[in-house]
C-alpha cells in the first residue's frame, strides 16, 4: 500500500545526490530505509511529542538492525548545545562506528540538530530526514542546512551536510495541529512567491482544503514545493547567491523568533509576518505594485498566519536583532526582495530609509 502513489524527486549534488520520497505509508516500508543505510548500526533522534506517534513503529520497521533512541525535548528553546550533546552521549555510550545511520524523525528542529550531530561524529556519518510536520516536509528536510541556535541568532552554529534520502510518509500530518498546518503552508506560499506565480494561484485556489489537509491537495503542494526547493539548492548548495531567494521574510521572520523567544511564535508564524514585511518593503522601492503587495498578504492570511510583527515589537529590535542575521557580508545586510510575484532577489541595494519606514510601520 502506498508505494503505488509514491513519487520521487532527486537533489541534484553530483555524489551526493539523494532522493526525496513522497507518499503514503512509507514509515512502514522497511526497504525504503534499507537502501540507505550501510551498516548495522541506526540511531533514531526525535521528539517527546513524536516519539508516542512513531518511535516504536519506526523500531519494529528496523528491526534488522541494532537500534538506539534517542528522545528529546520538543521546541526550538532546546535547539541548543546541551541538547545536541544529548545524541552524541547516546551515539558514544552505544558505542556507534563510523557506519552507523542516524535518522531524523520530527520536525525541523529534529532535522536540524540530527543532521548537524551526523556532520560531526566521528567526523561524518549517514542521515536519513523522516520529517514528520508540513513545514519539515517542504522546507528544513531538503538541502542540507543543519545547524542549532545561539541566544545571539537563530541557526548561527551548524554545517551544510546532506542527507542520504529524505522519506516524506504524509500519514504523519494527520496527527498535526492546525497552527502547525498553517506554519508549514508559510513555506509553501514562500515557493510561490520568490519562483513561481502559478503555484500562488494554485494554493490562492485551495488554500481551504490545504488548510484541512486534502491529501491528494497536500502531496501536490509538497511535491511542487520540494521540486522548487531541490532545483534551487543544486544551482547553489552553500548559498553563495540563488540559494538565498529561499529566505524570503526570513531576515525579518528571525529577528521576531528571537525578540519574542524562540518557540514563542513557530518559525513560520514569524515567517508569514516576515514576508508581508518584505512585501511592503519591495513596494516602497517600487519594485511591485500595491496590488501584489495586497495579493501576497492576503493569500498568507488566508493560510491564518499572522501578517503584522508582534505587539510591542519595536524598529530598534528588528535593527538590532537583523544586525546579526547570516545574510549580513561586509557589514551590509543582503535582503530577500521581490521584483514581481515569482521573481525574487537578494540584495544590499536599496533604500536604507525605506527600510527604516517599513519597520517603524511594522509596530503597532
Amino acid at each position: 500500500m502506498g508505494s503505488a502513489l509514491m513519487q520521487v524527486l532527486n537533489v541534484d549534488l553530483g555524489d551526493r545526490s539523494y532522493p526525496i520520497y513522497i507518499g503514503s505509508g512509507l514509515m512502514a516500508q522497511a526497504e525504503m530505509f534499507a537502501r540507505h543505510i550501510g551498516g548495522r548500526q541506526v540511531c533514531i533522534v526525535t521528539d517527546d511529542t513524536v516519539a508516542p506517534l512513531y518511535l516504536e513503529s519506526l523500531q519494529q520497521v528496523l528491526s534488522d538492525y541494532k537500534v538506539t533512541s534517542v528522545v528529546l525535548p520538543t521546541g526550538e528553546a532546546y535547539k541548543n548545545w546541551a541538547t545536541l550533546q544529548q545524541i552524541f552521549d547516546a551515539l558514544l555510550a552505544e558505542r556507534h562506528d563510523r557506519r552507523t545511520t542516524l535518522i531524523a524523525l520530527g520536525g525541523g528542529v529534529i532535522g536540524d540538530m540530527t543532521g548537524f550531530a551526523a556532520s560531526a561524529y566521528q567526523r561524518g556519518v549517514d542521515f536519513i530526514q523522516v520529517p514528520t510536520t508540513l513545514l519539515s516536509q517542504v522546507d528544513s528536510s531538503v538541502g542540507g542546512k543543519t545547524g542549532i541556535n545561539h541566544p545571539a541568532g537563530k541557526n548561527m552554529i551548524g554545517a551544510f551536510y546532506q542527507p542520504k534520502a529524505v522519506i516524506i510518509d504524509t500519514d504523519s500530518l494527520k496527527t498535526l495541529p492546525g497552527r502547525e498546518v498553517s506554519a508549514g503552508l508559510a513555506e509553501i506560499i514562500k515557493y510561490g512567491l520568490i519562483r513561481d506565480e502559478a503555484f500562488l494561484g494554485w494554493l490562492e485556489r485551495n488554500m481551504v482544503g490545504l488548510r484541512q489537509l486534502d491529501t491528494t491537495l497536500v502531496t501536490e503542494a509538497i511535491m511542487r514545493s520540494c521540486a522548487i526547493k531541490a532545483e534551487v539548492v543544486a544551482a547553489d548548495e552553500r548559498e553563495g547567491g540563488v540559494r538565498a531567494i529561499l529566505n524570503l521574510g526570513h531576515t525579518f521572520g528571525h529577528a521576531i523568533e528571537a525578540h519574542q523567544g524562540y518557540g514563542s511564535w513557530l518559525h513560520g508564524e514569524a515567517v508569514g509576518a516576515g514576508m508581508v514585511m518584505a512585501l511592503d518593503l519591495s513596494e516602497r522601492l517600487g519594485w511591485i505594485s500595491d496590488v501584489d503587495r495586497k495579493r501576497g498578504e492576503s493569500v498568507i492570511a488566508a493560510a491564518g498566519l499572522p501578517v503584522r510583527a508582534p505587539a510591542g515589537m519595536r524598529a530598534s529590535d528588528f535593527e538590532r536583532l537583523m544586525a546579526v542575521d547570516k545574510k549580513v557580508l561586509d557589514g551590509q545586510l543582503r535582503l530577500v526582495l521581490l521584483r514581481r510575484i515569482g521573481d525574487a532577489e537578494v540584495t544590499a541595494d536599496y533604500d536604507v530609509l525605506a527600510l527604516r519606514e517599513c519597520l517603524q510601520d511594522s509596530e503597532q
